[in-house]
């Protein structure tokens, strides 16, 4: 049994040590309980046995005496390093204790590899998953808005696939259903409806403009993130953050200046879209302690079904059962039965995508995430211009790369600059 040994040298807050755990994706905290532990004659605290560790969140305002670094730095070494360096140590200040205390052994070590490289692969497939599920989305979401101009009910009906799937999954005990109360529900009501707005929105850009514009104007995000945070909110930002929005501003501004088949519509729906997110991701911060309870998929199912309920009665008053029945008559006859598929493909792999998306949020970190990010919308604008031969000018690339990499450059910056209570609302937590 791994055993961790506590010294009296360094005084923590329960909540600083909780916020480490998190940061270094360490699946179990020790509780107030486990860590009553008693100093031993050789000044080592008595070694607290894994099974004693638990995920209770640590008690406000308590402290907690934690080992610290040789060279006094705390955050710079993964806490299962200083276990293992240490683990003699603790083995003998544990001889004095109970029998069924053990340190760290070769097969304790052969197990973490193998649980480490196992880790690896889950999160390369995650990354193919999300990439994969994201442009096949895009392709299939165009087809349709080419074939049927009516935004809005594409909207709704990607939201009804991913609830329909989550309330089966619920039922049938594919997935654990989550326990939730009314207050949940009231912090999830406003990132929901921002969800929902910034969903049709971009949606209706993209039934306007080729997918490829569409997201590199949605590449502007930070952009309005960092403005909307500062300005609205009162938020401070260090000058590299400042910066880091020229080529992202620059970039945009060029490939819309050069964008041959530019659409005013399309142009303002993905610039609602990112004002949307960026709210989405503000008022998920400020519910974020009632919505801990509910993992990264159960989540977005909840997202989904409450945007659902906002969507379905605009879907209807801004183009109702008329318009849809007579653009489905006239899509079925251009393209075929197989618009049906179309429709379904575009419906589920939208769930799909951004489930595994919220997923891999519990997997990887935020500097992962954010390069993840990146590289995927770079593989849905090149795939995009692929399938569907859209011409594009060489200043048009340009500005499209230069606004790409300043939103790489961002997420950097922020990760290395901000204090965690501004990443949240700042570093694109969520996925679109």
């Amino acid at each position: 049994m791994i055993a961790l040994f506590m010294i009296f040298d360094v005084q923590l807050t329960f909540e600083e040590v909780h916020e480490y755990f998190k940061l270094h994706r360490i699946e179990r905290a020790p509780n107030v309980k486990a860590l009553q532990a008693l100093k031993s004659n050789n000044g080592l605290m008595k070694p607290l046995a894994l099974k004693d560790l638990s995920s209770t969140p640590f008690l406000t305002g308590q402290s907690l005496k934690f080992a610290p670094l040789k060279n006094g730095a705390f955050e710079k070494v993964p806490l299962r390093l200083r276990i293992a360096a240490n683990a003699i140590d603790a083995g003998k200040s544990g001889a004095d204790g109970d029998g069924d205390e053990s340190v760290i052994t070769q097969g304790d070590e052969v197990t973490s590899t193998s649980k480490a490289a196992a880790q690896r692969v889950k999160i390369g497939t995650y990354f193919v998953l999300w990439w994969s599920l994201n442009v096949v989305f895009n392709i299939y979401n165009k087809k349709v808005l080419n074939a049927f101009p009516y935004p809005w009910l594409t909207s709704t009906l990607s939201l009804a696939a991913g609830s329909t799937i989550m309330l089966a999954s619920w039922a049938t005990r594919l997935v654990a259903a989550p326990e939730l109360d009314a207050e949940f529900w009231k912090s999830l009501a406003p990132v929901a409806l921002a969800h929902t707005i910034g969903h049709v929105a971009a949606t209706v850009s993209m039934s306007k403009v080729a997918v490829s514009f569409t997201h590199i104007i949605k590449s502007a995000e930070p952009a309005f993130s960092v403005l909307i945070s500062r300005f609205l909110l009162g938020e401070n930002f260090p000058l590299p953050v400042y910066l880091s929005l020229i080529p992202i501003i620059g970039g945009c501004a060029l490939t819309a200046a050069t964008e041959l088949n530019f659409n005013i519509t399309g142009f303002v729906g993905a610039m609602v879209s990112n004002i949307a997110f960026v709210f989405r991701n503000i008022f998920s911060k400020r519910g974020m302690v009632k919505s801990n309870k509910v993992g990264g998929m159960n989540y977005y199912a909840c997202l989904s079904m409450m945007s659902l309920l906002f969507l379905t009665p605009f879907a209807f008053a801004v183009e109702g059962p008329k318009l849809w029945a007579t653009g489905w008559q006239q899509a079925s006859e251009t393209v075929g039965q197989q618009f049906v598929w179309w429709v379904l493909a575009q419906s589920v792999f939208y769930h799909l995508y951004n489930q595994v998306s919220y997923m891999s949020l519990n997997e990887i970190s935020p500097l992962t995430f954010s390069v993840g990010n990146t590289m995927k919308r770079v593989s849905v604008i090149v795939s995009s211009i692929i399938v569907f031969h859209t011409p594009v000018l060489p200043v048009n690339a340009v500005g499209a790369a230069i606004a790409i990499l300043g939103t790489f450059l961002y997420s950097q910056v922020s990760i290395l600059t901000l204090k965690p209570s501004n990443k949240i609302a700042t570093d694109g937590t969520f996925c679109d």
